[in-house]
């Protein structure tokens, strides 16, 4: 059986060609934007029911995080 996937703010999820990012998780409801590129930093905003998103999210992939570069370690002098 698959695990469960739970709902975070920032996760970026593809459906067909529009991309849906998760900008605000409340306990009943979800606001996220929606756009056609990942490099689109605006789009179109939307707030609807969890249970509305969880429905819309149905048949979308969740995409992977964005990697951030790893620390640099600081040399003693």
């Amino acid at each position: 059986m698959a695990k469960p996937l739970r709902l975070q703010q920032g996760q970026v999820w593809k459906q067909g060609g529009i991309f849906l990012r998760i900008v605000r998780l409340e306990r009943l409801a979800v606001e996220f934007i929606s756009t056609t590129s990942l490099d689109i930093k605006g789009g179109a905003h939307h707030q609807v029911t969890k249970k509305e998103f969880c429905r819309l999210l149905k048949t979308a992939v969740l995409q992977p995080p964005a990697s951030t570069p790893a620390p640099r370690r600081v040399r003693p002098e």
